[in-house]
């Protein structure tokens, strides 16, 4: 059994948001440590189905070990969900866990995370072609400053990024890159100012962010009324997104503000169960500290 060891984040909350019927269809777009899945499948009878989507061979393989219940797995990304579920009836409900799982930060050879010394990768499909060290070590100063400055919210990322450029040799590891980004930043910086490097350049290699609208878009469409959709979020470029997706659904009106009333007749298809994120709680983040910037949003398909 593969060792994935994962605390769900808000799984009371998701639990709780998603509004469960026993007999309903449930996809968790972004399987992971099957925590959130597990949970879903104890809340479920033999007429309910769970659904779980990820990009990682080594999620699915431990999620077979794991689960118990009526579930199918299926090895993709969220962004293909309307292709995966286009012969499903319509769905109870939607959870969406975004970021990079437990299991990738801790597994070294993976090159998440600059607390370990490992060759650049961050690949949270395995399969696939671009890495980190591509990006860090072929993608022109100007676009990797770009990358740096937009996902990662840096305001160093030109420095950085210059730093980087004029290496005499290629960044191989995580800990060559971070130590780079330490020496690029001005005066002293506690924690780990490299952190929003890293992200950036995981959330460039994975393509993290390009699609999410178009996920929740599809995920509207797809929803049955009055279930739901849960998702949560991990820094505010995902926030944004979802928070910007949610509200355009619950008021699609594209009329000019300066007439009095609604012409186009656009109606509404989502209402906002949650009109300002969930967080976690401080029990929950003395026990899991990863929580700690984990922001949940749930939206119900009215229509």
């Amino acid at each position: 059994m593969t060792n994935f060891i994962h605390k769900p984040v808000l799984a009371k909350e998701c639990i709780e948001g998603l509004n469960i019927k026993a007999s309903g269809i449930y996809v968790d777009g972004t399987l992971g440590g099957g925590g959130h899945a597990a949970a879903i499948l104890q809340k479920l009878d033999d007429n309910g189905l769970l659904i779980g989507i990820d990009r990682d061979a080594a999620a699915i393989s431990a999620a077979k070990d794991k689960l118990v219940g009526n579930f199918r797995l299926v090895r993709d990304r969220h962004e293909n969900i309307k292709e995966i579920l286009k012969e499903s009836p319509p769905i109870d409900g939607f959870l969406l866990d975004l970021g990079v799982s437990s299991h990738q930060l801790d597994t070294a050879e993976r090159g998440f995370s600059y607390r370990y010394d490992a060759p650049l990768d961050m690949r949270m499909d395995e399969d696939s072609q671009l890495t980190a060290y591509d990006i860090v070590n072929s993608y022109p100063e100007k676009e990797l400053s770009s990358i740096i400055k937009r996902y990662g919210e840096e305001r160093y990322a030109k420095r950085i990024a210059r730093a980087i450029r004029k290496m005499d040799k290629p960044v191989k590891t995580t800990f060559e890159l971070a130590q780079i980004v330490r020496d690029a930043i001005p005066g002293y910086n506690p924690g780990h100012p490299e952190a929003r490097t890293f992200q950036a350049i995981r959330i460039a290699v994975n393509n993290e962010l390009t699609e999410l609208s178009q996920t929740i878009t599809d995920m509207t469409e797809l929803l049955k009324p009055g279930g739901r959709i849960c998702i949560i979020s991990f820094h505010s470029l995902e926030d944004r997104i979802v928070k910007q997706a949610f509200k355009y659904w619950s008021d699609p009106c594209e009329c000019p503000r300066n007439i009095p009333y609604c012409v186009c007749e656009t109606k509404a298809r989502l209402k906002l169960i949650s009109k300002k994120p969930i967080r976690p709680s401080s029990q929950e983040l003395n026990d899991n500290p990863r929580a700690h910037s984990a922001k949940l949003r749930i939206a119900e398909r009215c229509i």
